[in-house]
C-alpha cells in the first residue's frame, strides 16, 4: 500500500515561473519536475493552459471571488440551520404539551 500524500496547491506566480522556464528552454521538463517534485503530467497541463490563455492563465481574483462566495454561502447555511434547530425545539415543546393534554400557551394574554 502506498503512502498517502497531501494535495499541494500552487499559486499563479509559481505556475508562471515553471512554464516560462520550460518554454524559454531555460530548463527541461524532467529537470523542472525533479527540482520541484512535480509530475510531468501536471507541468504539461500548466503549459497547455498557458499556451491557451497566456498571461491570463490562473487568474487570482476569480479564485478569491469564489472563495468569498463560498464563505458567504456557509454563513447563510449556518444561519438557516440555526433557525431550523429553533423551529425543531419549538415543535418538540408543542408536541410534549399536547401529549400532556394541555393546550398551548396563549400569546398576548389571550
Amino acid at each position: 500500500m502506498g503512502v498517502a500524500r497531501a494535495k499541494r496547491s500552487f499559486d499563479r506566480e509559481f505556475k508562471l515561473q515553471i512554464v516560462r522556464q520550460l518554454l524559454s528552454g531555460e530548463k527541461r521538463l524532467s529537470q523542472l519536475c525533479r527540482e520541484h517534485s512535480l509530475s510531468e503530467t501536471l507541468v504539461r497541463r500548466w503549459k497547455e493552459q498557458y499556451e491557451q490563455d497566456g498571461e491570463q492563465a490562473w487568474p487570482e481574483a476569480a479564485s478569491l471571488v469564489v472563495e468569498r462566495d463560498a464563505e458567504q454561502r456557509v454563513r447563510e447555511l449556518e444561519a438557516a440551520l440555526g433557525r431550523a434547530h429553533l423551529e425543531i425545539e419549538l415543535l418538540r415543546r408543542a408536541v410534549k404539551q399536547a401529549e400532556k393534554g394541555g393546550s398551548l400557551p396563549r400569546r398576548n394574554g389571550r
